[in-house]
């Protein structure tokens, strides 16, 4: 029995002094998931789109003391020219409901949006969210991912909060879209 612990401390010591000392900083290589995320990259770019990647989270408190926007229905889906241009669709909620977000900001200030959306199954569970800009064109998608075994989410019903940092928006008249299965929610943002 000695002789198996001296032979696993022979073995591991030298192998964990070398994966400490040489180990990559970071997160390692995924062959398949970075290859597509430099795929998707080069597609936005050669469509004219920039992706910002969002802070999106389930807040506890509502949003106060905010002068809200006007909002419409819009067609449901993310936009064709985005769809054909994405390698793989995000996984969007079923349905947006309430919004309650700002009609006008600063560009040096975040621009918060706060909704309430339905997810299509107890299968989902928010994952974050993606903001892609072309022109004056400015489309959200909150993105949910699968729950895999037995795991399922409290409820159908979620309220976000998604946080545009600061210095996205140049000055001008934007249009903003949040996007859903079902229906998506449009609304006009002005930036000072």
């Amino acid at each position: 029995m000695k002789w198996i612990a001296v032979a696993i401390l022979l073995v591991i010591v030298p192998y964990t002094f070398l994966t400490l000392r040489y180990r990559k900083p970071g997160q390692p290589f995924r062959p398949y998931q970075d290859t597509q995320d430099r795929a998707n990259v080069v597609r936005l770019l050669s469509a004219g789109y920039q992706r910002i990647t969002l802070a999106a989270q389930r807040p506890a408190d509502p949003i106060a003391g905010v002068t809200l926007a006007q909002t419409a229905d819009a067609p449901a889906g993310l936009p064709a020219e985005l769809t054909s241009t994405l390698v793989q669709p995000p996984l969007l909620p079923a349905a947006i409901g309430k919004i309650a977000a700002a009609a006008s900001t600063s560009s040096f200030l975040a621009y918060p949006i706060h909704f309430s959306c339905t997810l299509p199954d107890d299968k989902q569970q928010l994952a974050g969210a993606d903001l892609y800009l072309k022109d004056n064109e400015v489309v959200i998608t909150p993105d949910f991912e699968r729950l895999t075994g037995g795991l399922l989410t409290r409820t159908r019903e979620n309220v976000i909060l998604i946080t545009v940092p600061g210095g996205t928006f140049k000055p001008g008249q934007y249009r903003v879209t949040l996007t859903g299965q079902q229906n998506s929610r449009t609304w006009s943002l002005e930036v000072k």
